[in-house]
């Protein structure tokens, strides 16, 4: 079976392109219709010659681990305001009960 040069395999490239610079195989995969798996198999192929193309025009594929390190670090900022919101509620129902001793509790 001959290697086929033609327009499904520059269709195919685009599609890793997209999922390279995107850092998510699995939103793209959905986007364009194309099975994950099947995606998959083509980032494997392509994925050097894709890279080397991006890095010519000095694009940057998005790595997974930088991915993840901003979601962990938006999760921890969240984490934190959510202690201090809750510290906060806190302070103002024991300033509450000390005004108002009458007042309901939890």
């Amino acid at each position: 079976m001959s290697k086929r040069n033609g327009p499904m395999e520059d269709v195919k490239k685009q599609y890793v392109r997209m999922a390279l610079e995107s850092g998510n195989m699995s939103f793209i995969a959905r986007k364009t219709g194309v099975n994950k798996s099947t995606l998959a198999n083509w980032v494997k192929q392509y994925r050097d010659d894709i890279e080397e193309d991006m890095r010519r025009e000095g694009v940057l594929p998005l790595s997974k681990t930088s991915s993840e390190n901003d979601i962990q670090k938006k999760y921890d900022q969240a984490m934190k305001l959510l202690g201090e919101k809750e510290l906060e509620v806190t302070m103002l129902r024991e300033m509450l009960k000390k005004k108002f001793p009458d007042f309901p509790s939890e």
